[in-house]
């Protein structure tokens, strides 16, 4: 399936006080991982949301195992775990500059009509674009 990776410098403000990543701010990071897959492959959150399709997250895991500090540089790799549905399932991994696993999870969006806030089937433009 289709894998992307991006880097982020660590911020002051995403620490906590021992000068590490506060563990909330790895969904963020998580986020920034899937919009970008999202954009590299011609298609952004604000063109879905214009043509009535939200992708609300159902289901994040996360498993910490080493954490990142201040000013490091993260590499956020993520991929496609399956043929999207009704859901789109995906895996990430946050390694540090060393190569070193930081982080990986597995999250579970929805594909959802927003008028009716019912889950719909992943539009056809948009698995064809997976599948390409």
């Amino acid at each position: 399936m289709k894998v992307d990776e991006i880097q982020i410098r660590v911020r002051y403000g995403e620490t906590d006080q021992m000068g590490v990543v506060y563990y909330g701010n790895y969904a963020l990071y998580l986020e920034m991982g899937r919009v970008e897959w999202l954009r590299k492959l011609g298609v952004s959150y604000k063109s879905m949301e214009e043509k009535g399709i939200m992708l609300p997250v159902v289901s994040l895991n996360i498993n910490y195992k080493k954490s990142a500090g201040y000013d490091d540089v993260i590499n956020v790799k993520t991929q496609l775990k399956s043929t999207p549905t009704t859901k789109i399932e995906f895996e990430h991994e946050i390694t540090n500059e060393k190569g070193e696993i930081l982080t990986k999870a597995t999250v579970v969006l929805v594909f959802i009509n927003t008028k009716t806030k019912r889950p719909i089937m992943i539009p056809k433009y948009l698995l064809e674009l997976m599948e390409s």
